[in-house]
């Protein structure tokens, strides 16, 4: 049966970093759980990283160049976090690898799980185009990544590989 990788707190689950969760409500999660198919991660909390823990955004700019080496991740308060944000990345990456996923659903707008928006760096709440650090290398590695508005595409995603 093929495993689906979801954000922990798109789960219900409180791993944001505010100590909140972004659970959706939707059928073909709820699907998806009840055929044991998803597997849960949010990659800030299995790097060690605390919750409630500061806000973290990628400095002016995106997940591909944080993997690069070439930007940084760095919280609210100042301190940099792009150590842990590559460790929850590669968690994350470790994931697909043992469950041979090749679907994920992330948070969108996250510095680690956003697929195709997130937050710009300065703290205002504005967004860019761009990809979170976990985005960008489960898509290096061939993981089709999705956002929880994508839920459906994420689905069809899944039926076209599955073999079960």
């Amino acid at each position: 049966m093929r495993k689906v990788l979801i954000s922990a707190c798109l789960l219900g689950k409180k791993v944001r970093y505010d100590g909140g969760a972004l659970a959706v409500a939707d059928q073909i999660v709820e699907r998806w759980r009840s055929e044991g198919r998803i597997v849960s991660v949010c990659p800030e909390v299995e790097a060690g990283m605390s919750i409630p823990r500061q806000p973290a955004e990628i400095f002016i700019s995106n997940g591909q160049s944080v993997l690069k080496g070439e930007a940084d991740v760095i919280e609210k308060n100042g301190t940099n976090v792009t150590t842990d944000f590559l460790a929850g990345a590669s968690i994350a990456l470790d994931l697909c690898l043992k469950f041979n996923i090749t679907v994920a659903v992330l948070a969108e707008f996250s510095p680690s799980c956003g697929s195709s928006a997130i937050y710009d760096g300065s703290f205002s709440g504005k967004t860019m185009p761009g990809m979170g650090v976990t985005a960008a290398l489960l898509r290096q590695h061939g993981v089709h990544v999705f956002n929880q508005y994508e839920i459906a595409e994420a689905n069809q995603a899944l039926l076209a590989k599955r073999g079960d």
